[in-house]
Parts: structure tokens; C-alpha cells; sequence
């Protein structure tokens, strides 16, 4: 069996639909499937993007009748968090002004819809990460440590149960480092309270780490962003461990989330990132197509430009 593993879609149903295609899936019986294939879905199906609906039209039927595997992204673990009321009022996801523009598009689609609950709980079944034996996937960061424990004390598929996103969504709770750890990346503070202000106008003091890259020993070196951010870190050398154990010897780990740009490449010879800013006017949706190898190659990736920024859902 090989495995098609495909990027952040971000609600780009269209684009989705033209790579499955130039990867040689046809739509039989209401869900695009392969002969030979099976793809693998990195999470953040939802928000953003004009075709919320088209986007689980496809990819969930998929799921469903086997044809393709999926794991959680961190918008779909804040959705249900932004679902899910708390003990005493609230939400385990506050419904504040920033949350809600982030989640606008989503709810527009679904909120107040028979099927928005029914949704929610689809998503409470995707995993927080696989591990396929010869091949491993999460949507941000593979944590040998977080994985551990999650796996010790859950559930050793990962599977996110009412227990644990309850203990995930309190801050200072072990849970709630090892998830953000698993679906939004290492972060380390910066120097002296140093901050920086990311693409969405928040002022940050923590920032993300390339959690891979031994070859990374200041804080600017080390920061997973774009460029144009990359200015405002401090060349200070990094005080403390900012990495995650993964060595070259383990097996090949796909991730998505980090809004890269350019030519999709490994970012080591067994780690790949496919998400390549779909969301973004140019971005790409970025597929690869792994047929066993230990080591990852730049001609295997595949790339669809998104097409659907001027566009209403339609799907």
C-alpha cells in the first residue's frame, strides 16, 4: 500500500480536488479513492478557506469507507473546544472576539446547522497522531515523551477522550503542554521578555522552534516562521533544550501546519512538512507520495496551486 499524504486544506475543496485528481483518484460511489493507494490526511480541514462544507464532502467520506486516514489538526481540536461548554459556564474555547474571527468562517458554514454537534464529535474521533509502523504522522510535532504519556494514561492510539480535553484545555496541566506540543509545535520563550508581534497582530513572547534542527543554537536560527518575522528575533544563543528527540534513524514523520513557502523538500532526511499556506493568495496544497522508503525525496512531493480565493461555496 502506498500512502498520498496531503497537507492543511484549510477549506480549499476545489484545489483538494484537483490534486487528488493529478494523483490519480476518482470519485466512485460519493468518495474519491485509489487502486493501489490510500491517502493520508494532516488535519486543518476547516476555517479560512470559502468551501467549509465542499472540504468534509470529500475528505469524510474518504475516512469513512477507508480510503483515506486523517489525524486531528489544531483547528479542528479548537472547534471542538470552542464546542464543548465547561462546569459551571463558559467553553473549554473562549468565545472572544479574536477566537470567534478565527473560527468565523467555519460557524457561518455550520453553527446553526442539525449537523454542526454531529460534526464535532466526527472530529473527537480523529487521532492526535499515527503511527503506520514505517511511517509516522502528526499535525505539528512528533513528542516521543508527550506520545508516551498521552498513550500511558488515554489511550495508545491517541484517540482524544472527554478526559483528556478536559486536562488539555487547563493551562498548567501536563495535558495541555503535550498537546499544543503535538498539534502546534515547540515553543521556548525568548530572552529577557523579549516579544515580537506574529501575522495576525499578537504581541508573542514565546516563539515556535524548528524542533528538529540540531543544527539551530540561537533563538533567530532557531524560530519556525516566516522572514519577515524572522527580523525581530534575537540572535541570542538559546539557553536550554529547545529540541525534540527525532533521529535520523527513526522512521519518516509528515507534519503540516507551519504555513511554509517556496519549493516543497524534506526539511531532514526523514521529516517533511506539506503545509504550504493554501490559505494564502499563491500558497499551494502539497501532497507526497511515500511508496515505503526511509529516506525523503524532493520529486515525490506534488504540488496545486489553490484556485479558490475569489469564490463562494459551491460544493
Amino acid at each position: 500500500m502506498g500512502y498520498d499524504i496531503i497537507g492543511d486544506i484549510h477549506g480549499h475543496a476545489r484545489t483538494l480536488e484537483a490534486l487528488l485528481e493529478t494523483l490519480g483518484y476518482s470519485l466512485v460511489d460519493g468518495a474519491y479513492r485509489h487502486p493501489t493507494r490510500k491517502v493520508v490526511f494532516l488535519g486543518d480541514f476547516i476555517d479560512r478557506g470559502p468551501a467549509q462544507r465542499g472540504v468534509i464532502r470529500i475528505v469524510r467520506p474518504m475516512i469513512d469507507a477507508g480510503h483515506a486516514l486523517a489525524v486531528m489538526g489544531n483547528h479542528e481540536f479548537n472547534a471542538i473546544a470552542y464546542a464543548t461548554p465547561r462546569a459551571g459556564g463558559g467553553f473549554f474555547r473562549e468565545h472572544n472576539a479574536h477566537n470567534y474571527q478565527q473560527h468565523k468562517v467555519f460557524l457561518d458554514a455550520y453553527e446553526y446547522t442539525q449537523d454542526y454537534h454531529e460534526l464535532i464529535d466526527w472530529f473527537g474521533r480523529l487521532p492526535l497522531w499515527l503511527d503506520l509502523e514505517e511511517l509516522r504522522i502528526v499535525h505539528a510535532c512528533w513528542d516521543h515523551v508527550a506520545i508516551g504519556r498521552i498513550a500511558e494514561k488515554y489511550d495508545r492510539y491517541g484517540s482524544l477522550s472527554n478526559s483528556l480535553l478536559y486536562a488539555s484545555c487547563t493551562p498548567g496541566n501536563w495535558e495541555f503542554r503535550a498537546v499544543e506540543t503535538l498539534l502546534k509545535g515547540k515553543e521556548i520563550p525568548l530572552p529577557r521578555a523579549q516579544s515580537f508581534t506574529d501575522k495576525d497582530g499578537i504581541t508573542r513572547h514565546n516563539i515556535r522552534v524548528r524542533w528538529w534542527d540540531r543544527g539551530a543554537t540561537n533563538y533567530r536560527d532557531a524560530f519556525l516562521g516566516t522572514e519577515s518575522m524572522a527580523t525581530a528575533i534575537p540572535e541570542d544563543d538559546i539557553e536550554g533544550d529547545h529540541l525534540v528527540e527525532y533521529s535520523h534513524d527513526d522512521v519518516p514523520v509528515f507534519m503540516g501546519h507551519y504555513w511554509l513557502t517556496g519549493t516543497p523538500a524534506p526539511l531532514a532526511p526523514n521529516i517533511a512538512c506539506l503545509d504550504y499556506s493554501v490559505a494564502k493568495p499563491g500558497g499551494k496544497l502539497v501532497a507526497y507520495r511515500w511508496d515505503g522508503e526511509r529516506v525523503l525525496h524532493p520529486e515525490k512531493f506534488v504540488a496545486e496551486t489553490a484556485v479558490e480565493f475569489a469564490l463562494t461555496e459551491t460544493l
